[in-house]
């Protein structure tokens, strides 16, 4: 099954872009990292599966903008 996801980014009032894809993607992949961090440490609250789950999905969709922006600045439609 395909999924696709549609990721409003931030512009100014002229349309200029103001949050690169690069930085989307990290957070996404910095969010998954410390929420990992947090079950290893024993954080209460969290289900490591769900933790799991949830970080690789983030992963996955920062590897789909990353290939993205690749397709896009080398001129290929994805």
């Amino acid at each position: 099954m395909t999924r696709e996801v549609t990721l409003p980014l931030i512009v100014d009032d002229r349309g200029t872009l103001q949050v690169s894809a690069a930085d989307v993607s990290k957070l996404l992949r910095t969010v998954g990292g410390r929420w990992l961090r947090l079950v290893e440490t024993g954080e209460e609250g969290l289900d490591e599966d769900t933790v799991a789950a949830l970080t690789i999905e983030l992963a996955k969709l920062a590897d789909r903008i990353d290939v993205a922006c690749i397709a896009h600045s080398s001129g290929q439609s994805s």
